[in-house]
């Protein structure tokens, strides 16, 4: 690896960025896969990039895009994966079963006038043809470029960022979040109009990807396109399912316009999967664990983490915090790895065991762990980002979701009231899961509407799952009638785009009226504000 460290790393002028997000958001829309990228810096000074024994590449193998993930404020995770081919059967991508060698570059700027570092890895067969580079020793707080190369062929550019130091606020992080992009329900425009935001940070709160053969989960649009391969279960088929997703490009146009943070739901193994428990028990699935080996495998090999979150066989642990200078620490959670199965059944229930205090939905490890950081936290706002319902929320019957966080009251009260004992400055829970906004006030004591507000949740809609959904009208949602706490629900497909300042987040719910035909235009459908040390939700007008 060579290195450049005389460079003084810089933002992008707001001229710049538009540029360079409009050009993005306009090869996604016609389909490239990224944007144009100029000539590679002058050779000589780079590592080789042989590519082992055997003939070279004769396809273009980035296909799958790039991306970037985990950035603190010296470091962050480029990612890529070599697929000339990526609905290959056998999962390789069409790659040759030998290792290959890969340049990667990262600069200050789009066209890598200025080289801050290079160097090169190898990957494989055995990592699915996937290459995560931890890149350290940055500058705290900049904007940076990348790129791969193998051979004659060069990736897409995208942009990545670190974040400010510790003991820092640094300036409001524009972080955008979403859920649930069912490939067959519709078209991912949500992801393109994300990108055009241009956020410094984008949160996936899990359901990135379906697990179903083609037409076994049908929308009730109908599906416009076509799951490959039959239900994930081997490896193979776990790398070819992620390879259709990432082929994408309103989603590559995502993950190329800022880091991610990312956590799994349920589909990423197995609809409505709990700890070693499958989704019908009734039907014995006997390699469920292996089955479980090996979503984690290729869930790893496809999202730009950290080597310390590679899974060791059936286990692969996720839950982690992310500091964003002392302005935000994110609490990234994994409700689905260490749960109690659940109660009297799953599906909406009155249901006496969920109030059993011994019930989890955290694992008793990582309820400690963010307990813990509650307790110590000096950052401004606590985010969760987490994937199912966190508010107390009643149906009409008094039944509660079991996939909630209601079906664990015990987790759901010990986690509310470690915040409160710990005097957390700004709790706030991101959620998706439920192909729904909600905006919620999380409450003390639920039966007492006058009880005290003691924390904010947000909960973001569907990119796609569910196909186009519909809009809402507040005066006739029984929902929000029954359950004062809820200042908001809209079942269109979006995302949720936030700015994180020091004295308030501002808060979008950003709509489509159809994801079954591709190029609709997004929209904020409603707009709110919680400002420091006073949990809840002010209507904003944009």
């Amino acid at each position: 690896m060579t290195e450049s460290r005389d460079h003084q790393p810089r933002t992008t002028t707001r001229r710049s960025a538009l540029r360079y997000g409009a050009a993005l958001s306009a090869a996604a829309g016609a389909g490239a896969a990224g944007i144009a990228v100029p000539a590679l810096a002058a050779p000589g000074t780079a590592p080789s990039t042989t590519q082992g024994a055997g003939r070279p590449l004769t396809a273009d193998p980035f296909t799958l895009g790039v991306a970037s993930g985990e950035p603190d404020a010296t470091s962050v995770v480029l990612w890529t994966r070599l697929a000339p081919h990526p609905l290959a059967e056998d999962g390789f991508g069409g790659m040759p079963r030998r290792n290959v060698e890969v340049l990667w570059e990262l600069a200050t700027d789009e066209r890598f006038r200025t080289l801050v570092r290079r160097g090169h890895v190898a990957t494989g067969p055995a990592k699915g043809f996937a290459v995560h580079v931890e890149v350290a020793g940055l500058q705290t707080g900049w904007e940076y470029f990348y790129r791969f190369r193998v051979g004659q062929y060069v990736s897409p550019v995208a942009r990545t960022r670190t974040a400010p130091a510790l003991g820092t606020l640094g300036s409001a992080l524009a972080m955008s979040f979403a859920s649930c992009s069912q490939y067959e329900h519709g078209y991912f425009t949500a992801y393109r109009y994300l990108a055009a935001d241009e956020p410094d940070l984008v949160l996936h709160l899990g359901d990135y990807l379906y697990e179903y053969k083609a037409n076994t989960y049908v929308s009730p649009d109908g599906n416009v396109r076509d799951h490959v391969g039959p239900e994930m279960e081997s490896l193979a088929e776990y790398r070819q399912r992620h390879a259709q997703y990432r082929a994408d490009t309103d989603l590559q146009a995502a993950h190329a316009i800022a880091p991610w943070l990312v956590v799994w739901d349920d589909h990423e193994v197995d609809n409505n999967w709990a700890g070693d428990v499958y989704e019908k028990p009734e039907h014995p699935q006997p390699n469920f664990i292996q089955r479980r080996a090996n979503a984690f495998q290729a869930y790893y090999e496809n999202m730009p983490l950290r080597a310390r979150n590679r899974p060791d066989g059936s286990a692969m642990r996720l839950y982690r915090a992310v500091s964003w200078g002392s302005l935000a620490t994110f609490h990234m959670l994994d409700t689905r790895q260490y749960r109690d199965d659940q109660a009297c059944g799953d599906g909406w229930k009155v249901c006496e065991d969920a109030k059993d205090p011994a019930r989890t939905i955290t694992g008793d490890d990582q309820e400690a762990w963010l307990l813990d950081n509650f307790r110590s936290s000096t950052a401004r706002w606590d985010v969760l980002g987490q994937q199912v319902f966190f508010a107390r929320r009643h149906s009409g019957s008094g039944a509660n979701s079991m996939d909630s966080w209601d079906g664990y009251r015990g987790s759901q009260e010990r986690i509310s009231e470690g915040w409160v004992d710990a005097d957390v400055r700004n709790p706030v829970v991101l959620t998706g899961d439920v192909h729904t906004h909600w905006a919620n006030e999380l409450k003390a004591n639920y039966a007492d509407p006058d009880s005290d507000v003691i924390g904010t949740e947000l909960v973001t809609t569907s990119i796609a799952s569910g196909g186009n959904g519909r809009d809402s009208d507040p005066s006739e949602d029984p929902d929000l009638e029954r359950n004062p706490h809820i200042k908001f629900r809209n079942a269109q497909r979006g995302y949720v785009r936030t700015r994180i300042a020091p004295d308030a987040m501002d808060v979008d719910f950003r709509v489509l009226d159809k994801v079954t035909e591709p190029g609709d235009t997004a929209s904020t459908r409603a707009s709110f504000r919680i400002h420091d040390r006073r949990p809840g939700l002010d209507p904003l007008t944009r």
